[in-house]
C-alpha cells in the first residue's frame, strides 16, 4: 500500500515530485486511500497518446494488471482516459477540450479510479489538463454601434462589450488595442475575478457638423504563443448634446434564486436615473456581454429593469452568475452595473450508486472482512443535500464500510454457510441529507460457492443384511446410501470397502460394492457352516479436495439353508464286515437294542432330526424313537421271529425340502454268540455298487488296453529297426578298416590290465572291460586264417553235421606259462615251447592307422563273440601285431590274409612245454560244464 504523486509536463512526460509536506499529508491519509497518482497533460492530445506508465508508477507488475482485470472507473461515465493493460500505460481515449470540460475554471483536472481485483485494490488518479492557446478572443458582435452626443466632454467614458477568450492563464485575453486613437482612447479595468472591462474614453470633443460618423477598430489580443487576436468594428454616430448619463442606484446588485425556480420568477430589479429632462431622461436596460448561458437562463425587462428567470437553472452546473447590465438614455449616454446572482441548491438529485467492482461468487469459507464489492456514491447536491449515507439490511451477514468520502466497501461480517443460504440478494440503499431526503437502491445478487466442508452422512451408522447361504455369485445383497450437503463435485459420493481380512482372506474376495450406487454384491456363495456372519466397514467418500469420508458398519448374517443331509455317526457302516446287535429271546418289551446317533451340520429347524423305520411290518418286533433314535422291542420275542433281522432306519431333518439318510442295523435274535455266528456266516452281504466306481473301472480298463496296444506297437517297431540296422551292418562289414589298438603298459612293457572285449553286430552294445586270468570260460578264436568268428562257426557247424560230436578235449587249454600276455613275443613256430619275451612293444603306428585298425578289430571281435569256444588252438592264431593287439595276448588281427606274420619283439628263448594247472571253476564255468555233461 503506497501513495505517490506524479505530475506530467505539457508534452506528456511524467516526473515525480517528492515534497516532504505532501509526503507527510499522504501519510496522514494512508488509511483513507489505497493509492493516489497525479499526472499533468495538455489538452487536445491525439487519441492514443501515452499519458504515463501506471504500472511502474504504482509499482505493480504487468501480470497483476492482467490477472486483476485492472480497469478505469469514472463516476460520470466519461471515457477520456483508457488503460492498456498489456503495456501498463494510461492513454488518451477521447479528445480532451479543457474549455468544454471545465469552462472558465482555471484549475481543470480529471479524476478517476483504477480498480484491481483478486484482491481488490483502489487507486485514485488525477490528471491535470493544461490549457493550450487553442482559442482566439471573440467579441459577441461583429460591429458595435454607438451614439455619442457632440456635447460630450473629454473624459467621458463609453462602455464596450468585452471579448471572450475561453482559454485561461496566459493564454486568455491580455490586452485591447484601439485604432485610430485621434478622438478616443481605451481604459481597461480588471475585475477581481480576472475579467476585463473595456471603456472608450473621449479625448477630443466631437463636432457632429464636421464629422457625423467615426469608424474605429478594437482588437483583443491574448498572451499565448503564438498570440491570437479578435477584432470588432465600432461605428460611432455623433448626436446633438445630452449632458447627463444615467446613474444606477447600486454599482453591484446581488440576488439569489432557487435552482428549481419557475420561468418568469422575478429575481431582482435594477434602476438608473438620468438628470436630463424630457426624452433624454428615458432609460433602457439590457445585458452587456451576455453569454449564451446567461441569455438562456435570465432575461431583463428593457423598460423596467426587472430580471427574471428565463430557463431552467441547475446548481450543479452553475452555482453563480455574474451579469453586466447597461442603462442607456436617449442621448446615447450609458452606465453599467454588475449583477451577481447566486443559485441556491435544492435537493433535486437522488444519490447515484455505482458498483465499481463486484464478486458475484464468494466461497462459503471467506474470512471476516472479505471485500465483496467496491461502491461509489455521488450526489450532485451540496451541503446536507449532498451528504449520503449507505446502508444494507441489518439481518444480512454483511456490512458496508466507508473507505473514503463517497466510497464504500461491502464486506463479510459473519460466517457463511452455503448449505443454509446458497444465495443472497443484497440491497444497498443510499440516502442523502436533504429535506425531504432522496434515496436510491442498488440490488446485488451474491452466490455462495461451495467448499468441501461437509462429510457424507449415512442414514444409519450400522446396517444389517441377511443373505441365504448358497447364494449365486454377483448377487445384490444390500444397498447403502449416503448424502452430502455440499454441491457439485463436493457432493459426488463414492463407496468403498475398507481393507480388511477374514481368517487371512481379504474381504474383497467375499463382497464388492458399486462405487457409484452403493449396491453391495456377493462375490461367491456363502456357506453357513463355514461362516455365519461377516462384519465390514463401508466408506463413503466425496469428490472434494481434500476428500471427506464417513464410515458405516455392515453386518452380513448368513442364513442357513437345508443343504446338508443328516450324517449317521452310529452304527458305523462298513463294507468288509457285518456288525449285528444281539437281542436275547427273553428280552422284555421296550428292550433297548441300540441307538442310532446322527447329526446335521445345519442349524435351527434344518438340524432337527427325526427317526423312523423304512418298512414296518404288521407284527414288527422293533420300533425306533422318533426323537432319540433308540431302537427298542415292541413285543416279546417268539419262536417265529427270525434270528437275522435287518432294520433300515431313515434319519430325516426338518428342512424344506427335507433331507434324509438311511442306516442298516443288523439284529440277531439269539441267546448265545455261537448261534449268532452260525447264522451270520450265510448272511448275504449286500453290495452296493456305485455308478461312479463302475465308470472309473471301465475307464481304467480302456486306458490299460490302449497302453498295452501302444507298448506292443513300440516293441515291434524297435525289433524292425534293429533288424534293419543289423542287415545294413552285414553288408558293409568287409569294407570296414582295421584300427590298431595299443593298451596301457607299465614301464617294463607289461600290460597294466587284462581286458575283455565283447563286440556285437550292434556297435552300441560293444563293450570292453577288465577280466580275470584265463579260465574255462575264456573265449577262443582260431588263428589258422583271418576271418570273422561267425564265418568260422558256420564252417565248423557244417563239419559237425557229418561227424559225430566228440567229447571236449582239454588240450586246447594252454599252460599258464604259455598263455598270451604282455610279456610274450611274436608268433611261435610249431613245436616251440612257451615264449618268455622281455622286449618292448613295437613303435605305435600313426593315428590314421590306429583308427583303421580299431574299426576293423571292433568288427572282427564282435563277430567272433558268438563262436568262440573250446575249439581254440593257439597255433592257428595269425600275427596281427601290425594291426590290432589283443589285450592279454601276443596275437593281432589283420584284414590282409596274404600278409605274413610279423615279429613284434625279438625272438625270446624257448621254454619246455609244461602242462598248465586247471583253473578254479567259477559259477559260470560250472554251469557250462553241467550243460556239456547233459549234452
Amino acid at each position: 500500500m503506497h501513495i505517490a504523486l506524479l505530475c506530467m509536463e505539457t508534452g506528456g512526460r511524467a516526473r515525480r515530485q517528492r515534497r516532504p509536506l505532501f509526503a507527510f499529508l499522504c501519510f496522514c491519509l494512508l488509511q483513507l486511500v489505497i493509492g493516489q497518482i497525479r499526472y499533468s497533460i495538455s489538452e487536445e492530445m491525439v487519441k492514443g497518446s501515452v499519458i504515463g506508465n501506471i504500472a511502474n508508477d504504482l509499482g505493480v507488475e504487468l501480470k497483476r494488471l492482467v490477472s486483476g482485470r485492472a480497469r478505469v472507473f469514472t463516476s460520470d461515465g466519461s471515457e477520456y482516459i483508457g488503460l492498456d493493460r498489456e503495456a501498463g500505460q494510461l492513454v488518451v481515449k477521447q479528445r480532451i477540450d479543457r474549455e468544454g470540460l471545465c469552462g472558465e475554471i482555471s484549475a481543470c483536472s480529471l479524476s478517476f479510479d483504477l480498480i484491481l481485483e483478486n484482491p481488490m485494490e483502489l487507486y485514485r488518479i488525477s490528471i491535470d489538463i493544461v490549457d493550450i492557446n487553442d482559442n482566439s478572443p471573440v467579441f459577441p458582435k461583429n460591429e458595435i454601434d454607438k451614439e455619442i452626443s457632440e456635447s460630450s466632454l473629454p473624459g467621458a467614458r463609453f462602455s464596450l462589450e468585452s471579448a471572450i477568450d475561453p482559454d485561461v492563464g496566459i493564454n486568455t485575453l491580455q490586452k485591447y488595442v484601439l485604432h485610430p486613437t485621434d478622438h478616443f482612447s481605451l481604459n481597461v479595468q480588471s475585475s477581481p475575478d480576472g475579467s476585463k472591462n473595456v471603456e472608450m474614453v473621449l479625448k477630443v470633443p466631437l463636432d457632429r457638423e464636421q464629422k457625423a460618423n467615426h469608424y474605429l477598430t478594437l482588437t483583443a489580443i491574448d498572451g499565448g504563443s503564438p498570440q491570437r487576436s479578435g477584432t470588432v468594428k465600432i461605428h460611432i454616430r455623433v448626436l446633438d448634446a445630452n449632458d447627463n448619463a444615467p446613474i444606477f442606484s447600486q454599482s453591484t446588485y446581488k440576488a439569489t434564486v432557487l435552482e428549481n425556480a419557475a420561468v418568469d420568477t422575478l429575481i431582482t430589479t435594477v434602476t438608473a436615473t438620468d438628470a436630463d429632462e424630457d426624452a433624454s431622461s428615458v432609460i433602457q436596460y439590457y445585458f452587456e456581454h451576455a453569454t449564451p448561458i446567461v441569455k438562456a437562463s435570465f432575461s431583463i425587462n428593457a423598460g423596467s429593469g426587472e430580471i427574471t428567470v428565463a430557463g431552467p437553472l441547475d446548481y450543479e452546473k452553475f452555482k453563480q452568475f455574474k451579469i453586466k447590465a447597461v442603462a442607456i438614455d436617449n442621448g446615447g449616454l450609458t452606465n453599467s452595473c454588475e449583477i451577481i446572482i447566486d443559485v441556491i441548491d435544492v435537493n433535486d438529485n437522488t444519490p447515484k450508486i455505482t458498483v465499481m467492482s463486484f464478486s458475484s461468487n464468494l466461497p462459503e469459507d471467506a474470512a471476516f472482512g472479505t471485500v465483496i464489492a467496491m461502491i461509489n456514491v455521488q450526489d450532485l447536491d451540496s451541503n446536507d443535500n449532498g451528504k449520503i449515507t449507505c446502508s444494507i439490511a441489518p439481518s444480512s451477514p454483511f456490512k458496508i464500510v466507508s473507505t473514503m468520502p463517497n466510497y464504500y466497501n461491502l464486506v463479510t461480517d459473519s460466517e457463511l454457510d452455503r448449505e443454509l443460504t446458497p444465495e443472497y440478494n443484497i440491497t444497498i440503499t443510499a440516502v442523502d441529507g436533504g429535506n425531504p431526503s432522496l434515496s436510491s437502491k442498488e440490488a446485488l445478487t451474491l452466490k455462495i460457492s461451495d467448499i468441501n466442508d461437509n462429510a457424507p452422512q449415512f442414514d444409519n451408522e450400522m446396517y444389517n443384511a441377511y443373505v441365504p447361504e448358497n447364494n449365486s455369485p454377483s448377487l445384490s445383497i444390500f444397498s447403502v446410501k449416503a448424502l452430502d450437503a455440499d454441491w457439485g463435485p463436493n457432493s459426488r459420493i463414492s463407496y468403498f470397502i475398507d481393507d480388511g481380512s477374514l481368517n487371512g482372506t481379504p474381504l474383497e474376495s467375499f463382497i464388492s460394492i458399486n462405487t457409484d450406487t452403493g449396491v453391495i454384491y456377493a462375490m461367491k456363495p456363502f456357506d453357513y457352516e463355514q461362516m455365519k456372519s461377516l462384519k465390514i466397514k463401508i466408506k463413503a467418500q466425496d469428490g472434494g479436495t481434500p476428500p471427506l469420508s464417513t464410515n458405516a458398519t455392515l453386518n452380513i448374517f448368513v442364513q442357513d439353508q437345508n443343504d446338508n443331509a443328516p450324517q449317521v455317526l452310529y452304527p458305523v457302516q462298513t463294507s468288509g464286515s457285518v456288525v449285528a446287535e444281539i437281542v436275547p429271546r427273553s428280552a422284555d418289551i421296550g428292550y433297548l437294542v441300540t441307538k442310532v446317533v446322527a447329526v446335521d451340520v445345519d442349524s435351527g429347524q434344518n438340524a432337527w432330526l427325526s427317526y423312523k423305520l423304512q418298512k414296518a411290518a404288521d407284527r414288527a418286533l422293533f420300533e425306533v424313537g422318533t426323537q432319540n433314535g433308540e431302537i427298542r422291542t415292541v413285543r416279546q420275542v417268539t419262536d417265529k421271529d427270525a434270528v437275522k433281522q435287518k432294520l433300515t432306519v431313515i434319519v430325516e431333518d426338518n428342512g424344506q425340502p427335507s433331507r434324509s439318510a438311511t442306516v442298516t442295523v443288523n439284529v440277531a435274535v439269539a441267546d448265545s454268540f455261537p448261534e449268532v455266528l452260525s447264522e451270520f456266516t450265510d448272511f448275504t452281504k449286500d453290495k452296493d455298487y456305485n455308478d461312479n466306481l463302475t465308470f472309473y473301472l471301465i475307464l481304467a480298463l480302456i486306458v490299460v488296453s490302449i497302453l498295452f496296444i501302444f507298448s506292443v506297437i513300440a516293441i515291434i517297431s524297435v525289433k524292425i529297426y534293429r533288424w534293419r540296422q543289423r542287415k545294413l551292418f552285414y553288408k558293409s562289414a568287409n569294407n570296414l578298416p582295421v584300427i590298431p589298438y595299443y593298451p596301457t603298459m607299465y614301464s617294463d612293457g607289461t600290460l597294466q590290465q587284462v581286458y575283455e572285449f565283447c563286440g556285437t553286430t550292434d556297435s552300441r552294445r560293444s563293450d570292453i572291460k577288465p577280466m580275470r586270468p584265463y579260465s574255462q570260460n575264456t573265449l577262443t578264436v582260431s588263428l589258422s586264417r583271418p576271418g570273422t568268428v561267425q564265418r568260422e562257426r558256420k564252417e565248423q557247424l557244417d563239419a559237425e553235421l557229418s561227424l559225430e560230436q566228440k567229447p571236449p578235449n582239454n588240450d586246447w587249454r594252454l599252460p599258464p606259462n604259455q598263455r598270451p600276455g604282455p610279456s610274450g613275443a611274436g608268433p611261435l613256430p610249431e613245436g616251440a615251447g612257451v615264449v618268455a619275451g622281455t622286449g618292448p612293444w613295437p613303435n605305435p603306428p600313426t593315428e590314421a592307422e590306429q583308427l583303421q585298425a580299431l574299426m576293423a578289430g571292433a568288427n572282427a571281435v564282435s563277430e567272433a563273440t558268438a563262436t568262440m569256444g573250446p575249439r581254440y588252438n593257439a597255433q592257428y592264431v595269425p600275427d596281427y601285431r601290425q594291426n590290432v593287439y589283443i589285450p592279454g595276448s601276443t596275437a593281432t588281427l589283420t584284414a590282409n590274409p596274404q600278409q605274413p606274420p610279423q615279429q613284434a619283439l625279438p625272438p625270446p628263448q624257448a621254454m619246455p612245454p609244461t602242462d598248465a594247472p586247471k583253473a578254479a571253476q567259477t559259477p559260470a564255468s560250472k554251469k557250462k560244464s553241467t550243460k556239456k555233461d547233459k549234452k
